[in-house]
């Protein structure tokens, strides 16, 4: 290897600059500045794009660190700009990158190059051009999937990576069917682990399995309803297992899973029965107030929260309903397809989440949103409240908040009389 060079990373200060040329009016009311100096769009646009060209051109670099560096910096500007047609003019180059640091690189740059392959398969949205980067990418990522000699972390990644491209760019039924398949060969290993702790699967592999079982039931949210059956009948007795996992992520994974296919089965079939609905509401309502000592407080905690939804789900058909704001616009969570879909497009986005489901046409169309919604800044001026009367306000509610919890924690307050 060469020797690294110095990569400046793609910077919060980047992310923030106004670049969106054809998407100016996405912009959240909260970030827009009262009578604050004009930029020049086109101008912080070239030095963007400047910049990114210069990553692009590290990511063939001889230094390990240079490449890892240089592939971060392309993953933080796709997550937090739409950068479409700067895109579409190198999906080729970009491709190529990633396909050689999957399969050169170690560990943590492999990770780093599946991050990006997610990325630019977001910003893509579904058309041919994805598809070319899918044919090319997918191989090598079900081949590091499936190799145990590559390590957990990059077999993991791969794993949500061939996951989320998949479920982004095929149309054809075969593909889906066969990486659905992949990922399942990955995680029915821990059902094996249950029957025979010397086997092949161990706890060091159970973040994979993890990956592997939220992949796949991402997958399963768009295939057909006959394949949908199937699939239920396969797992639905086997995934109980999982309930009883060390791990607590995996705990969850099956929980939430478990829900998501009793919701689906519902759907196909209305009087849809269980036989073990006993035993497993046993065990859901056991992990929904499980008070164990030897487990830490914010995992107990995490694990009762998830658990009782699950629960509701499982015996009640219910779905507590979560709202999301983003900009000026709402969307409500009232399904556990619609929360799959969510958590995992914001697990691969991060911050950059909300700007995406403004401004970004696949996600949109993914949650039903509609096109985006298009603000000039005299409304966006309209929509925002001067940083004065927002002063007052904030001390008005910090003040009756105060009073309300004194009032609460005054051990001399009127409590009632007793007779």
């Amino acid at each position: 290897g060469g020797q690294p060079r110095n990569v400046q990373p793609f910077s919060d200060e980047d992310a923030s600059i106004e670049t969106m040329s054809h998407c100016s009016g996405f912009s959240d009311p909260a970030s827009f500045t009262e009578d604050g100096p004009e930029v020049d769009e086109e101008a912080t646009q070239e030095d963007l794009e400047y910049k990114l060209k210069g990553f692009i051109d590290l990511t063939l670099d001889k230094s390990a660190k240079t490449r890892q560096a240089a592939l971060e910096s392309l993953k933080s500007a796709f997550s937090s700009k739409i950068l479409y047609e700067f895109i579409m003019e190198r999906r080729m180059t970009l491709t190529d990158s990633i396909e050689r640091c999957i399969k050169k690189g170690k560990s943590d740059e492999q990770c780093a190059a599946a991050g990006l392959a997610c990325l630019l398969c977001v910003q893509m949205g579904s058309g041919i051009e994805s598809e070319e980067i899918f044919k090319t990418l997918g191989p090598v990522l079900k081949k590091i999937v499936c190799d145990g000699t590559a390590s957990i972390q990059a077999r993991q990644a791969c794993a949500t990576c061939l996951g989320i491209c998949c479920f982004i760019v095929t149309d054809d039924i075969t593909e889906l069917y066969s990486t659905m398949e992949c990922l399942e060969n990955i995680f029915i290993k821990a059902y094996q682990r249950d029957r025979d702790t010397n086997g092949v699967s161990s706890t060091h592999n159970t973040v994979l399995h993890v990956s592997a079982l939220l992949a796949w039931t991402l997958l399963l949210t768009i295939c057909p309803m006959n394949e949908v059956k199937k699939k239920i009948e396969m797992h639905l007795h086997k995934l109980p297992s999982l309930l009883s996992c060390d791990d607590l992520n995996m705990r969850i994974a099956a929980g939430e899973t478990l829900a998501l296919l009793f919701e689906l089965a519902r759907e196909t079939d209305a009087d849809f029965f269980y036989e073990d609905m006993d035993l497993l509401t046993e065990k859901l309502r056991a992990l929904a107030t499980d008070g164990n000592k030897h487990r830490a407080k914010v995992d107990k905690r995490k694990q009762r929260s998830v658990f009782r939804d699950v629960l509701r789900a499982v015996e009640e058909r219910d779905f507590p309903t979560e709202m999301v704001k983003f900009g000026p616009e709402r969307m409500y969570i009232d399904c556990w397809v619609k929360k799959q879909t969510y958590e995992t497009f914001k697990e691969i986005l991060g911050s950059g989440m909300q700007y995406h489901l403004q401004s970004n046409d696949f996600l949109r169309n993914v949650f039903e949103l509609g096109p985006p919604v298009m603000l000039d800044a005299a409304t966006l001026k309209t929509m925002k409240i001067s940083r004065f009367e927002r002063h007052l306000y904030n001390s008005a509610a910090f003040k009756a908040r105060t009073k309300a919890r004194s009032k609460c924690r005054d051990k001399r307050a009127d409590v009632g009389e007793f007779f």
